[in-house]
């Protein structure tokens, strides 16, 4: 797996991902802290709606970068959102009031939502070989579960020697470090933009429609719905289960928590083996019914009157929900690379980034409410129907057969264009094989 960090141009690319990553988990706690000085015991309400302005800026602002970022140098773009991030984290610990942390989240979340697709879009052309991708794709899985685990520990290590205002100024250097690696880059010519008709709106909605012309993609958006569902079930309700439920120490919830990501982390290092010899089809339709398995396990839990084995049990179920959940979003990125061409890619990985985090936006709330006024067995009945319902789509969604290769040719690419990797020179033109998910969307000449 580690055999594609050879590459120069994405050994940057990973490492400033890796580096913003930890920044971000110093921020999620100091953040935390922030809002507890600002307003006491009101804390939780104003982290609740931080997370809910998160997710709105990145359903609204990632589809409108997604229309202009493919006729943008993308070096800079991302290194102008990592700065972009590197002042707000810069402003947080001067800000007094509640309205201040609202507004910075936003501009910060924003940001992200600019930087994250157009990584997204650039590994595919870093790496075109597909081996090397997946690769990439689960080493990108292991560095999101790595920061999970390794930033809050990195975070209380350094609150034992500082105030939490200094934690903002990891984030900085998370985050002008990430600039500086993005910088240094050498990425591969953009592919030319795909026009597109009907002005800015038809730019913001490409990679919708993309998505709602394949059924591909629409089952991969089915997908995600179960990943919420699991995941706000896990996010939302693992301290209420940890302290009221087993009645165990709040050191405990973060090793729950580190259960969850162990899972996913596991799950990441196996799939590039198994993604050599099985289809993703399979993997990710089978992650998804282990998700709805996973739920019906922790029904049996949560009903059950008590007993020294709950705990090891939910350590088990959340180490499932990780791993099942890590089975459906490893592969994503082999999907969408198959069914955009590559001027429509940044648009589309765009659209992933939205759509997936409306179904995050969807089950968080969700997966709060139903637990505080109806109990975490309506939480776990309502989540897991969602979950099931949302699986069974996408088996009914993503057609049996893989879509076989059309020929078509290129007389507008240069040489060692990333999208001729697999193609012949014929003519004037160069010629290969594409994977079509979406018809009509690929040039064909």
């Amino acid at each position: 797996m580690l055999s594609v960090l050879r590459n120069r141009a994405y050994r940057h690319l990973f490492t400033a991902q890796v580096i913003a990553l930890v920044g971000t988990g110093l921020a999620t706690v100091a953040l935390g802290l922030l809002a507890y000085d600002i307003a006491g015991a009101d804390a939780g309400s104003v982290l609740g709606t931080a997370l809910a302005i998160k997710m709105v800026a990145y359903v609204a602002i990632a589809p409108a970068i997604g229309a202009v970022a493919d006729r943008l140098p993308r070096r800079a773009l991302m290194a102008g959102a990592d700065l972009v991030r590197a002042a707000v984290a810069l402003s947080l610990p001067f800000v007094d009031q509640v309205w201040q942390v609202y507004v910075l989240i936003f501009l910060l979340q924003s940001a992200s939502a600019a930087f994250t697709p157009t990584f997204q879009a650039v590994i595919p052309d870093v790496l075109p070989a597909e081996r090397d991708y997946t690769r990439a794709l689960s080493l990108s899985r292991l560095a999101y579960d790595t920061e999970s685990l390794f930033s809050p520990a990195l975070a209380a290590a350094l609150l034992s020697l500082m105030t939490y205002n200094w934690l903002f100024l990891g984030t900085v250097a998370g985050f002008l470090g990430s600039a500086v690696l993005v910088v240094s880059a050498i990425l591969p010519k953009q592919a030319t933009p795909a026009p597109h008709g009907g002005g800015a709106y038809a730019k913001a909605t490409a990679g919708t429609r993309l998505f709602l012309t394949s059924p591909h993609l629409r089952a991969l958006l089915a997908l995600d719905l179960a990943v919420a569902a699991a995941g706000a079930m896990v996010t939302v309700n693992t301290v209420v289960y940890v302290r009221d439920e087993l009645d165990r120490s709040a050191a405990d919830v973060s090793l729950a928590l580190g259960a969850y990501g162990g899972g996913s982390m596991v799950a990441a290092l196996l799939l590039p083996r198994i993604l050599d010899r099985v289809r993703d089809r399979t993997v990710m339709l089978r992650g998804a019914l282990l998700l709805t398995l996973v739920f019906a396990a922790l029904g049996a839990l949560t009903a059950a009157g008590g007993g020294p084995w709950r705990w090891p049990a939910l350590l088990l179920t959340w180490a499932a929900f990780g791993a099942a959940g890590s089975m459906v979003l490893t592969p994503t990125g082999r999907l969408i690379r198959r069914a955009a061409p590559p001027e429509a890619r940044t648009a589309a990985f765009a659209a992933q980034f939205s759509l997936s985090h409306s179904c995050w936006l969807l089950t968080y709330p969700l997966a709060g409410w139903l637990g505080a006024a109806a109990g975490l067995q309506s939480a776990v009945l309502a989540l897991g129907l969602i979950a099931l319902t949302a699986g069974l789509v996408a088996v009914r969604l993503w057609p049996a057969g893989e879509p076989g290769p059309v020929e078509h040719e290129h007389s507008d690419l240069r040489a060692g264009h990333p999208h001729l990797v697999d193609a012949v020179r014929v003519g004037g033109a160069w010629r290969h094989s594409h994977h079509a998910l979406a018809d009509g969307l690929h040039a064909h000449r």
